[in-house]
């Protein structure tokens, strides 16, 4: 098993690519705790984990809160004894995020605490649990919207997804000689909740779809894949990367329908 005897830290971990990765990650051998703010979710995805013979422990946490970041970092260490990945995934998409004209302040303020703040808590409470436990595996997810800019405008996301892998890069500066990797996972667009609820009409997911080369969406388990390659001891020469795993859509000019 690629990650036996390691702790993994996944948040937003009751959905998406967290759930996917949650899942993926106990079958390889990991202990996760499970960090999410939607209960139900969360608890199904540790149910599922024990169902299935893994260790996994729920917490709940809303990482653009420094306590709560802190806690469940605080939950790892105490359940398991250690932490060695922590993936700082929860993130948002909201959908009043437009261009700068329409987006309204408080939308902007709340992406940017979820999705950028809190990835800033996730490493400033987790790199000391890192270093106790002799180093480790940090992967953010940023997106490939942080290489370019989206069709449909989400000027938020799109700029706290920006700040994710320009932190990113200078972590994984900081960290490298301590055994510390830290890397972006860049995912393309998803058939995901997030996404889809995101691109609510057929006409949107037709603009997003048509710059993707492999002319489909990728699946939360092919994300899920490309972080357990960076959570494991296969990628211990890998940092500072930006990790796209987006069907193509950033090596491609295709000019829309």
């Amino acid at each position: 098993m690629r990650l036996k005897d390691k702790v993994a830290l996944i948040t937003g971990a009751g959905n998406g690519i967290g759930r996917a990765t949650a899942l993926l990650f106990a079958k390889e051998g990991a202990a996760v705790v499970v960090s999410d703010v939607a209960d139900a979710a969360g608890e199904q995805t540790v149910a599922d984990i024990q169902a299935a013979g893994g260790q996994a422990v729920y917490v709940h946490a809303d990482v653009s809160k420094a306590t709560d970041s802190e806690r469940m970092v605080q939950v790892a260490e105490q359940t398991f004894g250690k932490l060695n990945v922590l993936f700082n995934n929860a993130g948002i998409m909201h959908g009043d995020d437009d261009n700068a004209m329409t987006t309204e302040e408080a939308i902007w303020d709340l992406t940017m605490a979820i999705n950028l703040k809190g990835v800033f808590f996730g490493c400033k409470y987790g790199i000391p649990a890192l270093r106790r436990a002799g180093g480790g595996s940090i992967i953010n997810t940023a997106s490939f919207v942080a290489i370019l800019g989206a069709a449909t405008p989400q000027i938020a996301y799109t700029a706290s997804k920006g700040g994710v892998l320009a932190m990113t890069r200078e972590l994984a500066i900081i960290h490298a000689r301590e055994n510390i990797r830290v890397n972006a996972l860049c995912p393309g667009p998803l058939r995901t909740e997030l996404l889809m609820n995101f691109l609510n009409t057929d006409a949107k997911k037709q603009r997003r779809l048509v710059h993707i080369p492999m002319g489909r969406f990728g699946e939360a388990a092919e994300i899920a894949n490309a972080a357990l390659f960076l959570a494991s001891d296969e990628s211990s020469f890998v940092t500072g990367t930006d990790f796209l795993v987006d069907g193509g859509i950033t090596a491609a000019y295709v000019t829309p329908e």
